[in-house]
């Protein structure tokens, strides 16, 4: 009885019903990119997002966004069903809550929907950003406290013409705004990814830091095949080489090369990054929010995965600035990131849908300043993008 008593006394306390959850709305958004974006099994011209909107008793509104990536191909959501998940079965159990018992509104939306991690993200964002502007603080003040405020951050090449991606990151560089590149394999045969990586390497040379991303594409034969000309190429990471199940053969190919391997898809819960560790399937963790299903759980995962000997590095789902913030709240709070991040989800956008956001400068994602998350919506854009209801 003493551990509800006190959330009792808070739900009737007047500033907790200032706090309340008033209403929580969502609306799809399809945004398009300044080119394709390959990956193993599809690509996009077009990104699409879930907007989530919460409102507080006080009159505060706190944003938060769920992405995918050309359907529920990277992951089993799309953005019609996260949309379905927030209307019908999320909402409805926060309604009237304190928006500042996070972890209590956590396990509410854990009873109502297995999974359904972007969506559960997305509302959990919106939480953080209302709240952090109730109280006049940034919402990584809610999570511990940043210990930085900006990032060096990776640009994906991923179109899968060499020379279109030897001018754009030539641009990139002259510009100050990347040079660590990560370069989407996976979509064509082994031998033709190579040639053209090392396309890629000869133009830029080598005081670049490269990281490949193939995907899940390869088996664990392929991998052993054409592993070694990563090594010749000074390739800095590999990134998911075999399918999400395949965590053992993981650990196996980590064994043969002295490149790092990054797991990303093959784990998305914190007994999957213990499991990883236990079989050496990789030495990097890739972040994600569409993966833990929330800020905190995102916190949780970094600290399991800094337990067993990871490294981490700030993966994303080409979020619009909306979860770029969100992300790098968090970012800004892990004593360690040793790998940066690539949020750059908004630059690859032909307009992005916030107007004041992450910024990008000095090659590295800075954060925005401000309570919450410190946006400002482009209202008049993302009206035009939003699919009617």
């Amino acid at each position: 009885m003493a551990l509800v008593e006190p959330v009792a006394r808070l739900d009737e306390s007047a500033s907790w019903r200032d706090h309340a959850i008033r209403s929580i709305s969502s609306v799809i958004i399809d945004a398009p990119t300044v080119r394709r974006h390959k990956l193993s099994n599809t690509e996009i011209s077009h990104q699409g997002f879930v907007l989530v909107r919460v409102m507080l008793e006080n009159g505060v509104e706190g944003y938060g966004e769920a992405s995918t990536l050309g359907g529920p191909r990277w992951a089993e959501e799309s953005v019609e069903s996260i949309k379905s998940a927030i209307d019908t079965y999320l909402a409805p159990v926060l309604i009237g809550r304190p928006a500042g018992l996070f972890e209590d509104n956590a396990l509410r939306m854990s009873k109502a929907a297995s999974r359904n991690n972007a969506a559960k993200a997305a509302i959990e964002s919106a939480l953080f950003d209302a709240v952090g502007k109730s109280l006049d603080l940034p919402a990584s003040a809610l999570l511990g406290g940043s210990v930085r405020n900006s990032f060096p951050v990776v640009w994906a090449l991923a179109s899968g013409d060499a020379d279109q991606e030897i001018e754009e990151a030539r641009g990139k560089i002259e510009r100050a705004e990347h040079r660590i590149f990560k370069i989407k394999l996976g979509f064509a045969d082994p031998k033709s990814d190579v040639a053209r990586l090392s396309r890629i390497r000869a133009a830029l040379g080598p005081d670049v830091d490269i990281i490949v991303d193939v995907n899940q594409a390869w088996s664990e034969a392929t991998a052993m095949r054409w592993l070694p000309a990563f090594n010749e190429l000074a390739i800095s990471l590999i990134e998911q080489p075999l399918p999400a199940a395949q965590v053992d053969q993981l650990g196996r190919i980590a064994a043969r090369t002295n490149i790092p391997i990054m797991v990303d898809e093959a784990v998305f819960t914190s007994s999957d990054i213990v499991r990883a560790g236990q079989a050496g399937a990789g030495t990097v963790l890739s972040l994600k929010l569409v993966k833990s299903g929330g800020l905190l759980e995102m916190k949780r995962a970094a600290a399991v995965a800094t337990a067993m000997g990871m490294e981490l590095y700030g993966g994303c789902l080409l979020e619009s600035g909306i979860g770029a913030a969100a992300h790098l709240a968090v970012f800004s709070t892990l004593p360690k990131l040793e790998w940066g991040t690539e949020q750059f989800g908004p630059k690859i956008l032909v307009n992005d849908l916030v107007i004041a956001g992450p910024t990008y400068r000095n090659f590295e994602v800075h954060m925005p300043e401000g309570p919450g998350f410190g946006l400002v919506l482009d209202e008049d854009r993302i009206r035009s993008l939003s699919r009617s209801q």
